[in-house]
């Protein structure tokens, strides 16, 4: 089991508000270029899609459940049959048949993922990305990142995070974007 962290960044590490939806001035970064660099499988997931399990907060599940349902493609095929895990203490387990598959994490987060034998993959979710880390539990991190510097904004590394040292196993442009994985090594 490998915990794996997708996020869009920005070239200064910002990941706050990629997509512009939480409204604040400086979102909607990812999308300056273009959405066809960001759509479909740009981080790779591949088999982890059809065998993992989906970790996602409320904030991107509530965002995530408006999006995918209504998409068709294969990828997004892929995504709204995957198995999903919803952080949330205001969520109730019927708001979670809003997305095929979800369902309320019980217990404790940390818990919950060390316990899970699948590939656990959080996407957006910045909140519990920052615990994991915090936790030491990242395995790897598959980030897009977008030629932009914002100055301000959520990072994806809080200060304080724990030291850890990561290999390259895979760097590649995407349009004017940069894929990179990171594993631990």
């Amino acid at each position: 089991m490998s915990v794996i962290v997708i996020e869009f960044s920005t070239l200064d590490g910002r990941v706050g508000d990629p997509d512009g939806s939480d409204g604040t001035p400086l979102g909607g970064w990812m999308l300056r270029h273009g959405r066809e660099h960001v759509s479909g499988d740009k981080f790779r997931l591949g088999r982890t899609l059809d065998d993992g399990v989906l970790l996602l907060g409320r904030r991107t599940w509530q965002l995530f459940s408006r999006l995918w349902p209504n998409r068709t493609d294969e990828f997004s095929a892929r995504m709204n049959a995957a198995a999903k895990l919803v952080a949330s203490r205001t969520l109730a387990p019927a708001d979670t048949a809003a997305w095929a598959n979800s369902r309320l994490l019980e217990g404790d987060l940390l818990s919950a993922v060390k316990e899970e034998r699948r590939d656990v993959v959080v996407t957006g979710s910045i909140g519990l990305v920052h615990r994991l880390i915090e936790a030491d539990l990242v395995d790897e991190y598959r980030l897009l990142t977008v030629p932009v510097v914002l100055g301000t904004g959520a990072r994806l590394f809080p200060d304080g995070a724990p030291v850890g040292d990561f290999r390259c196993e895979q760097a590649e442009p995407v349009g004017p974007a940069c894929y990179t994985r990171y594993r631990r090594a």
